[in-house]
């Protein structure tokens, strides 16, 4: 028998522009216990938020466990519900034409942790009335809010000033004024 807890965890990815920063977010119940994770990457893409969002579910386990994973990405849920991973491995790790496979490296450390844990992955509807998706969503776009903010020139320049409150603080209009 079976004694691993059973765990669901709900994913989600984003990404403004694509590329372009992107956010990614999983919420994790076991029973009455939830967590919430999230973060944030600069130049990625909604695919690789995707699959990340999945790794940092997997990968904030303890144990190994049973999980559900849910995701509105048809990308990751197909990839092993259609079996594309196992037809990727056969061909070299080359898509249907012949290409190489994009993600590889997330897709190499996501089947890794498919064989820690038992997983069983179910696609939900994006944007629709599933309340951990669209928390997920919540959460990921706030990371990407996150990321702007902390890279956001007016934040640069904020920095430069803590690090060296004696330095003078430009702004891009007194830099012009000043040709």
């Amino acid at each position: 028998m079976d004694n691993k807890k059973t765990v669901n965890i709900y994913t989600d990815g984003a990404c403004s522009g694509n590329p372009g920063p992107g956010g990614w977010a999983a919420i994790l119940e076991f029973g009455p216990h939830v967590k919430e994770i999230s973060g944030f990457m600069a130049g990625t893409t909604n695919n690789r938020m995707e699959l990340f969002a999945a790794i940092s579910g997997l990968g904030a386990l303890k144990e190994p466990c049973n999980v559900r994973l849910y995701s509105d990405s048809s990308y990751l849920v197909n990839a092993f519900n259609e079996h594309w991973i196992d037809g990727w491995k056969k061909k070299g790790w080359k898509n249907s034409a012949g290409q190489p496979v994009e993600n590889q490296d997330l897709w190499f450390i996501l089947t890794a942790l498919t064989k820690k844990h038992s997983v069983e992955f179910y696609k939900v509807k994006g944007h629709a009335d599933h309340p951990q998706n669209n928390r997920c969503d919540e959460l990921a776009r706030a990371a990407i809010e996150e990321y702007r903010r902390i890279n956001s020139p007016q934040s640069t320049k904020e920095q430069a000033a803590s690090e060296n409150p004696a330095a003078p603080v430009q702004t891009k209009t007194e830099r012009e004024g000043h040709q």
